[in-house]
């Protein structure tokens, strides 16, 4: 176990004087997002407060199974909170219409891994060298000496293992593995997450892939390659804005390709664009921050406003002169 930073000691005292607890995520939660808050979530239960979980999106399909006791909830208007714990969102805006209705409270607690968060909470804990919030919380849980129950270390091993890529992802070190086996040995089971995480998907994502196979595109030697993702395919596939989820990373891994892009038209005049690199040279966190987004050097994101060509030049031409400056 790492030795503990000081935030952690404000962050507990916090919790401790706090009798309602309201755990809140990003927008378009992932395994993360959702992992690290029903784990903190179950925690906070075990000691005796009322804890309320928050969403502006409900979590993914192959998700659910984590949330049994449907826990997590779309948020409202008009409550008061002695503490929100904010997990794996990078700023206050990530937080979708969940901020609006979290501004009654005492404190505001921000805990998360992106390098680009804009240390938006009263007390923030940016582990921005940790691989995933999860192991944030998981050592979390071991400082304050929490239970931690078979439950929540599954949700915490689904947090670690997706936000790693199943640790493949170069930001897994020997402490993540350390984790995941410890959270093994307090019940996570390994088989069932594998199951409903990684090999269990709908029709409707197959059919999406097809698309992302049939339309990708490779430009700059094959180096840079990008797809699009509008309105029409999903519904010419059934497939909801969940099942997009790691579909970039069937193009980030074509050998030559060092860069990978996703460009989603979530609404007339504004595109989300999705980015992934293979290189340590090329941080694809700085070129989101050139269009107001961010994340991790590898894996970054962006809402840039435009039409849908204009915003693809955009964001290629600079990925470009990042490839070119970093060759």
């Amino acid at each position: 176990m790492k030795s503990r930073p000081k935030i952690v000691d404000r962050i507990l005292d916090a919790v401790r004087a706090s009798e309602t607890c309201c755990v809140v995520g990003h927008v378009r939660p992932d395994g993360d997002c959702i992992g690290s808050q029903l784990g903190l979530a179950l925690a906070l239960r075990t000691l005796g407060k009322q804890v309320t979980v928050w969403n502006e999106d409900q979590a993914p399909d192959k998700l659910a199974f984590l949330d049994p006791d449907h826990l997590l909830q779309k948020p409202k208007r008009g409550q008061q909170f002695d503490c929100v714990i904010a997990t794996d969102a990078a700023s206050f805006e990530r937080l979708g219409r969940v901020g609006e209705c979290v501004r009654e409270r005492r404190v505001l607690i921000n805990i998360d891994h992106h390098a680009s968060n804009t240390r938006f909470g009263d007390l923030n804990w940016v582990g921005h060298r940790e691989p995933s919030t999860g192991e944030l919380i998981f050592r979390l849980i071991k400082y304050a000496n929490w239970p931690l129950t078979p439950a929540i270390a599954g949700c915490l091993f689904t947090a670690v293992s997706t936000d790693t890529g199943s640790f493949q992802y170069p930001t897994t070190r020997p402490a993540t593995f350390a984790t995941a086996g410890e959270l093994v040995r307090r019940g996570a089971d390994l088989a069932a997450i594998c199951h409903e995480v990684y090999q269990s998907y709908p029709l409707s994502r197959m059919r999406l892939l097809r698309h992302v196979y049939t339309h990708f595109r490779l430009t700059h030697h094959d180096r840079i390659a990008y797809f699009w993702l509008k309105p029409a395919d999903f519904a010419r596939s059934g497939a909801d804005r969940a099942d997009a989820e790691g579909l970039i990373d069937h193009i980030r891994a074509i050998e030559p390709v060092i860069v990978a892009c996703v460009f989603e038209q979530v609404e007339p005049g504004v595109v989300r664009v999705s980015l992934r690199s293979k290189s340590g040279n090329v941080d694809v966190n700085e070129i989101a921050g050139h269009f107001g987004g961010g994340g991790h050097a590898a894996a970054a994101g962006a809402r840039i406003a435009g039409s849908p060509l204009s915003v693809q030049r955009r964001v290629i031409t600079a990925v470009r002169k990042a490839m070119d400056a970093a060759a």
